[in-house]
């Protein structure tokens, strides 16, 4: 598993990408809405966003130099993609879809392939139970793909995800346990599955090497967990909200990560179901996202997150660069 961990790190707020889904933008057929890329893409860059997941396939180009060329007219670059793929079937080779993803990462200089133990069903509303042998293929499976991306000097980083093989505190635990493979700290995805994101922030920093910033309604989450409510009617219903305004608590998250070394990515997501579009609506998912970035910037202000390094000159911090359009200066204090 290769390190995303330094002494030597880009700020806080720069390493903050967007995503796609934040816009509805799903994988999944009848997921609402879609909207096209230029209206996500350009609504990105006017939010200050510089970075950003490919999002599912068949959004970009599939071309790996038009994926790249696409975002760049747009002034973003890409920092990984999510790639849902069977991984618990020994009659399903992962390799040759999870490699063709990885050529278009190279391309564009990203750096991540964020891999979904996906059931093989269309969504996320039900799931089969594994058995002992086909833990075995999973977690195998999760190795090889690890083994995969080191050799192209990629990193592969494991999504727990509501609706797919892992999804649960005890499958969390279990793939941690009996493999290699890094981990993606959707902060959503696995509370909504009963994990503890800041417990296992505080407790794995070593093995997490992308992050997801999710916020969610702990009641809308328990309601998933028991199964009195499909994801995708948690999902359409407003489970996601903005950083800040729901029950994962994202500054204990970001400072242990910080505190510990993590150098790597902290990618928004609010999944979000679009009824329609937002000129018709009324509804802008933009607006949400500007609400997390609003969030993002009161953390960067506090040494006590973003873990100013007390022995050198104080930093700046260019909140304009995200979100403001104004370029004011927070002037980090010691500490």
């Amino acid at each position: 598993m290769s390190s995303v961990t330094g002494s030597s790190r880009t700020p806080f707020l720069e390493r903050v990408a967007g995503a796609p889904i934040s816009w509805g933008v799903s994988e999944v057929a009848g997921w609402g809405h879609q909207l096209t890329p230029d209206t996500v893409l350009s609504s990105m860059r006017e939010l200050g966003l510089t970075a950003t997941e490919f999002g599912p396939d068949g959004f970009l180009p599939s071309e790996p130099t038009e994926r790249t060329d696409t975002l760049e007219r747009q002034g973003l670059r890409a920092v990984g993609q999510f790639v849902p793929v069977v991984l618990h079937d020994p009659e399903v080779d992962p390799l040759p879809v999870v490699e063709d993803a990885m050529t278009a990462l190279a391309v564009a200089g990203a750096g991540t392939v964020v891999i979904a133990a996906t059931t093989g069903a269309e969504g996320y509303d039900v799931r089969p139970v594994l058995g002992d042998s086909e833990w075995s293929t999973l977690l195998a499976n999760l190795d090889l793909i690890e083994a995969a991306a080191e050799a192209r000097g990629l990193v592969a980083a494991l999504h727990p995800h509501v609706g797919t093989m892992i999804e649960t505190a005890e499958e969390v635990d279990r793939v941690l346990a009996e493999s290699r493979i890094g981990l993606c700290l959707d902060t959503g995805h696995l509370l909504i599955g009963g994990s503890d994101p800041v417990a296992l922030a505080r407790e794995h920093s070593e093995r997490i090497v992308h992050v997801h910033l999710k916020d969610v309604r702990g009641d809308a989450a328990a309601r998933v967990r028991a199964g009195g409510l499909t994801y995708t009617d948690a999902v359409a219903d407003g489970m996601y909200v903005p950083l800040g305004a729901g029950d994962v608590d994202v500054a204990a998250i970001v400072g242990s990560l910080e505190s510990a070394g993590y150098a790597g990515w902290y990618v928004l997501e609010q999944d979000t179901i679009l009824a329609g579009p937002p000129s018709q609506t009324g509804i802008d998912p933009a607006a949400d996202v500007r609400a997390s970035l609003t969030f993002l910037r009161t953390l960067a202000e506090r040494p006590d997150i973003t873990q100013l390094d007390a022995s050198g000159p104080s930093p700046t911090v260019q909140l304009g660069e995200i979100g403001t359009g104004q370029g004011d200066e927070v002037r980090g204090s010691d500490g």
